[in-house]
């Protein structure tokens, strides 16, 4: 077998994502020099991180944590531009991998009973095809031995992107989006919701304002990325 995949790395090489090397088969997504260079935060040690202070007064969570700083036309953007656009859901994989090893490392993260992933409209997820988050909670599904608890979020119509919004014009526009269905499987649960990007945390506390409408649920928060001026 390594033989065999020793012959198709030769005529179909891996390449980094970021700077087009190839990569040892030992590699996936980023070559060496590039993960080296990634933008980490460590908030899955941090208490009171920026991205826990980003929801006080706003919303309750338990915990808050992301894997990577954005940098504007850095390793973090690609990254999430090509799960996003270009259909990688390796790297959706790539993420979840990374996160769950994280979170089975972090005692502020014990009590996670399953996970919520941000819905995408119908229409969206049918004109693109794919929810950019769909591997990446398999993925950490897997590697922490908790469900993803599916269809409990709905969004209720597609809006035009937000990026561009301050903080207050984004949850105006987002805080009425998401409705709760099949509410009664996350009754008395700490749930983990998931988010590619964090960046006003507009969506992220409409959806946990949402699942806190249950008796007893929780909720925490993780993300791939996270702006650095949050």
């Amino acid at each position: 077998m390594h033989f065999i995949q020793s012959i198709y790395y030769l005529f179909f090489p891996k390449t980094c994502v970021f700077c087009d090397v190839h990569l040892a088969q030992n590699e996936e997504i980023l070559c060496a020099t590039c993960r080296h260079k990634l933008p980490t935060t460590d908030f899955i040690n941090s208490p009171n991180n920026s991205v826990e202070k980003s929801f006080e007064g706003r919303t309750s969570i338990v915990a808050g944590t992301a894997l990577l700083y954005f940098a504007k036309k850095g390793i973090s953007q690609k990254l999430i531009h090509d799960l996003k656009y270009r259909n990688r859901q390796d790297i959706g994989i790539f993420f979840g991998k990374w996160m769950g090893k994280q979170i089975k490392d972090s005692s502020r993260f014990a009590t996670i009973d399953g996970l919520v992933l941000v819905p995408l409209h119908p229409k969206k997820m049918k004109s693109r095809g794919y929810n950019q988050l769909t591997t990446f909670g398999v993925q950490l599904s897997k590697e922490l031995g908790i469900p993803i608890f599916q269809n409990v979020l709905q969004k209720k119509e597609a809006k035009k992107s937000q990026t561009k919004k301050d903080r207050l014009s984004r949850f105006e526009k987002i805080s009425d989006s998401f409705q709760l269905d099949n509410s009664n499987a996350i009754v008395g649960k700490h749930i983990l919701l998931l988010d590619d990007v964090i960046t006003t945390g507009a969506t992220l506390e409409a959806c946990a304002n949402e699942l806190l409408k249950v008796a007893g649920t929780s909720v925490s928060i993780a993300t791939m990325v996270v702006a650095d001026n949050l």
